[in-house]
């Protein structure tokens, strides 16, 4: 066989080579992946009853929110008292001074500011979770915004009997409304703009879940009751029928989070809360003494500012 007929032949060979075998290739050649994107892991179910944290960071942040809150009013009237003193000669009328007041209240919006950047920081561990389906800021199916309004009209409704019906003195926050046209003003809108907020995230969007994974339900939403409404009894400590006003809602806005397994619904129900009595807040200053057909109107202005939380 010449050479010209040897390589015929060979290359007859491999033309023909499994020919019956469609499914065998002569040259295996690697899957091409470079077209191809690596399938993204799915995210996690976040269960809000299970937070990442522990108690310890849980009361950490409440701790911090407290110290941050009395530190910040703090300095923000330092400056003032300063000047008063060392300027102007005087200290007479420091505990009643409109404008020492107005500045405390001003130190309240830095202190929620650093309270948020602590929460975010312990809830999302420095950005590695996602923040607001963490702490449970969404609607359960059996829970809607207007049961939260209704739930929110109620309470303020309640609210407004006990106060008549158990009396008591002028609150510490009644002096701090009346101190000043701005004061008043000012503490409106950090009852609406900041302290829900704030305060849902702290209470029942971290400290509450860590306390019921410890304690039980039962236990959680006892100490979260307690420990949001002792916040507030500085303010209102001489006035009975609107501490117990504070307690009733306190109690309320845990057993939602608790019921419910989301704060989306407490802090709606806080944010309407206190949206009515600011709104009346805003007004009252503009609404002269009400004549006797208008007296309802004066009763609910007079009573519905009472107990801003």
């Amino acid at each position: 066989m010449t050479r010209y007929e040897q390589v015929h032949t060979l290359s007859i060979t491999v033309s023909t080579n499994d020919a019956a075998s469609p499914d065998k290739l002569l040259i295996e050649t690697p899957e091409a992946t470079y077209d191809q994107q690596p399938n993204a892991p799915a995210l996690a179910t976040v269960n809000p009853d299970d937070p990442p944290w522990g108690l310890v960071q849980a009361v950490l942040v409440w701790f911090i929110s407290v110290a941050v809150l009395i530190f910040m009013q703090i300095m923000a009237g330092l400056p003032y008292v300063i000047y008063k003193t060392l300027v102007l000669k005087s200290t007479a009328g420091l505990a009643t001074d409109a404008n020492l007041i107005f500045f405390s209240i001003l130190g309240v919006v830095p202190a929620h500011i650093l309270t948020l950047v602590v929460v975010w920081w312990v809830v999302t561990n420095r950005g590695r979770r996602p923040f607001w389906q963490t702490v449970g800021w969404s609607w359960p199916q059996n829970f809607g915004p207007w049961k939260a309004v209704g739930l929110a009209v109620l309470l303020l409704g309640v609210g407004v009997l006990i106060t008549q019906f158990l009396g008591g003195k002028e609150t510490q926050l009644d002096q701090i409304i009346a101190s000043s046209l701005k004061t008043r003003f000012a503490t409106a809108l950090l009852a609406v703009v900041t302290a829900p907020l704030v305060e849902e995230l702290t209470f029942r969007g971290v400290l509450y879940p860590a306390l019921q994974r410890a304690l039980g339900m039962i236990w959680a939403v006892v100490l979260v009751s307690a420990l949001f409404a002792g916040v507030h009894l500085l303010q209102y400590f001489d006035n009975l029928g609107v501490v117990a006003v504070i307690t009733l809602l306190s109690v309320s806005l845990t057993l939602v989070r608790a019921k419910t397994g989301r704060i989306l619904p407490s802090f709606v129900i806080h944010f309407v809360f206190n949206g009515i009595q600011a709104t009346i807040l805003i007004i009252q200053p503009f609404i002269k003494s009400a004549a006797e057909p208008k007296a309802v109107v004066g009763f609910l202005i007079r009573t519905a500012s009472k107990f801003f939380i």
